[in-house]
């Protein structure tokens, strides 16, 4: 059996995707989020949850660069490829807008809270969503054929 050239590119670009799938995950939502940090005081709760928020925006960045270096290398015409590239920078930035408002909102339902309640609902929320968001781009380019 003979590999192509097209077939070990195909491979090399799916890797990534196939270790982040394998690789044990933790809690992503929310409420699990900070449950995780909740044997911590309140300080120690928001400063847990800012340590996950920077992992998902880690997340959230490596599952860009991932889409756009699939879109970069899909087997389409060129005009599709660079309508793809434009859509997934538009959607980038109508994301952050949305998780930015979303989040601000989800912190208000803590009404008149003490302490860093506001923020831990902030932070949770946004890990949330940007891990949302990651495994989003990650499955809408798994399947694109490349060159």
């Amino acid at each position: 059996m003979q590999i192509t050239l097209k077939a070990c590119i195909l491979l090399a670009a799916s890797l990534p995707l196939l270790a982040l799938a394998n690789a044990p995950q933790p809690p992503h939502d929310a409420a699990s989020l900070r449950e995780a940090c909740g044997e911590y005081s309140q300080a120690g709760m928001r400063d847990c949850l800012i340590k996950h928020s920077k992992e998902s925006e880690l997340a959230l960045d490596k599952a860009g660069k991932i889409a756009a270096g699939r879109i970069a290398g899909w087997d389409e015409e060129p005009g599709a490829i660079k309508k793809a590239r434009a859509a997934l920078v538009a959607s980038g930035r109508h994301f952050i807008a949305y998780r930015d408002s979303q989040c601000q909102f989800v912190a208000s339902l803590s009404g008149g809270a003490a302490g860093n309640a506001h923020e831990i609902r902030r932070l949770s929320c946004v890990a949330e969503l940007n891990f949302e968001r990651a495994e989003q781009l990650n499955s809408a380019v798994s399947g694109l054929a490349v060159k």
